[in-house]
């Protein structure tokens, strides 16, 4: 049983890891949009993009083969409801993740620009954080979606 334990532990601490490190990196991105202050966006920005790739690509990795590890320890089968929902709602959050890393780079990437050339942030920088924020919505929910699916478990 200690085995079962030390996995899903390992899969509790991967969770609050991706939730709130997305959470972290929404509300620092947005407060630091919020000042338009160029500097500070860019300082912010670079400091997202790094913890995006220690913490959160770290998780992703980490999901999936303790949560395969877990099903397989008691028994579940992979493709049967809640959990066939919450893989699905897993993908769904990475098909919205892998643009946002992009979009976060170019991000960063534009605001270091201006704060060099000291001129405003282009409006390509506005567009693309507009839609940052769309994608962040529905990775973002359907990551409360998959805590609740692993909690209550509903048979379906």
């Amino acid at each position: 049983m200690t085995y079962y334990f030390v996995v899903k532990y390992l899969h509790i601490i991967g969770a609050a890891v991706l939730f709130g490190t997305g959470a972290g990196i929404a509300f620092f991105m947005l407060q630091a949009h919020r000042t338009r202050n160029t500097a500070m966006i860019a300082g912010v920005s670079r400091l997202v993009v790094r913890a995006d790739f220690l913490f959160t690509a770290t998780a992703v990795v980490v999901q999936p083969i303790s949560g395969l590890l877990l099903a397989r320890a008691v028994g579940y089968p992979l493709l049967s409801g809640w959990l066939l929902i919450s893989i699905l709602l897993y993908l769904l959050t990475g098909v919205f993740w892998l643009p946002v890393i992009w979009m976060q780079l170019r991000l960063r990437d534009l605001a270091a620009e201006a704060v060099r050339a000291g001129t405003p942030l282009p409006e390509s920088y506005y567009r693309l954080f507009r839609l940052w924020v769309l994608f962040g919505v529905p990775a973002f929910t359907a990551v409360l979606a998959i805590f609740w699916l692993m909690i209550a478990r509903p048979s379906f």
